[in-house]
């Protein structure tokens, strides 16, 4: 498998055209008094990608994103968007170029229209104010809040105030494009033509990264996939990379060659995989002895069968104990399955 845990650097190919990554992240740490954010995240994302930021509530996924655009320092590591590093985000040139979503937004004026607000900050970009009003229709007809265009916004329901944040992220048709918790508050139309907007941006070359803490939102999607938990990444690669990793099971073995006591770790697992076949997979225990393997089996296998098509082959099992990876710690403890 081509996915990682603790990954240094995730760095997908670069586009067609031969852009480098559009967003670069190396080694970033984050510290608020004494709780570490982020912890040493690292990888890529290239031009027209959407990548899913993954991790359950606490994980590190506002942060990161508020990182990208320069609205929080990290303490250490290295950002750079567009080629560009930290020193350059404060730029009204550079801020034209990149688009957020946040997760709660409160930065609307609730007194003036969606309209209005939208000319605002078009005008707060640098547009001229005929622009501004066009673009504004624009963004608005393309999540059809076009009806509610010249309500007060302090009417418009949590899902329209969505909608229009989404629009105003979508403004100055920006190269990167994040959104956090894109679907919150929104009805399923709602959240599909979210999905849409993102895709119609990525496949104009825009980076978008997508953060959520549900499984099942990112699937045929997003293209890539970085899970966080606790600051620090913990899985990267595709999704459906991360769904076979999160539903394998995996098992540390003591084991012991009845016609070769002394058969090396090597001789061991060779004649083990011989044994389960391709429902499974099995490598050595990391520093323990040749003794201990790591048995990998397929969600619908069964162990007992696994393990007597081991005994068969002549090697006795003389322990057995069900153990899980960071991956699997971390995707249970998003999807509620596992404590902390």
């Amino acid at each position: 498998m081509s996915a990682t845990i603790d990954r240094d650097v995730v760095r997908p190919p670069d586009a067609p055209d031969g852009r480098p990554p559009a967003i670069e992240i190396d080694d970033v740490s984050r510290t608020f008094g004494i709780v570490r954010a982020l912890d040493g995240v690292s990888f890529a994302i290239a031009p027209g990608e959407i990548h899913a930021l993954l991790g359950p509530n606490g994980a590190g996924k506002t942060t990161l994103l508020r990182t990208i655009t320069g609205l929080v320092e990290p303490d250490g590591g290295e950002v750079r968007v567009l080629g560009r590093p930290t020193s350059d985000f404060s730029s009204r040139e550079f801020r034209r170029l990149i688009g957020l979503v946040p997760s709660g937004d409160r930065t609307f004026y609730l007194r003036i229209s969606g309209l209005e607000n939208l000319v605002f900050f078009g005008r707060l970009h640098g547009l001229r104010r005929a622009a501004a009003v066009g673009r504004a229709w624009d963004v608005l007809e393309a999540v059809e809040l076009t009806q509610a265009a010249k309500q007060r916004v302090g009417l418009y329901s949590h899902g329209m105030q969505k909608r229009l944040s989404v629009a105003r992220a979508m403004l100055m048709d920006p190269a990167v494009l994040m959104i956090d918790e894109a679907t919150h508050d929104l009805d399923p139309d709602g959240a599909l033509r979210t999905r849409r907007l993102a895709e119609t941006a990525a496949a104009r070359g825009a980076s978008v990264v997508w953060a959520t803490q549900r499984l099942d939102e990112i699937r045929g999607f997003c293209h890539r996939v970085t899970l966080l938990s606790h600051g620090r990444v913990r899985f990267a690669g595709t999704v459906p990379e991360l769904t076979a990793v999160a539903m394998t099971r995996r098992y540390l073995l003591r084991v012991l060659v009845r016609d070769d006591p002394t058969a090396s770790a090597r001789e061991i697992v060779a004649r083990i995989g011989a044994a389960v076949g391709p429902r499974g997979a099995v490598v050595p225990a990391g520093e323990l002895d040749g003794s201990d393997v790591v048995l990998v089996l397929e969600e619908d296998a069964v162990l007992s069968d696994a393990i007597a098509r081991i005994a068969e082959a002549g090697v006795d099992v003389l322990a057995c104990r069900e153990e899980r990876s960071m991956v699997e710690e971390a995707f249970l403890h998003l999807t509620g399955g596992g404590q902390g």
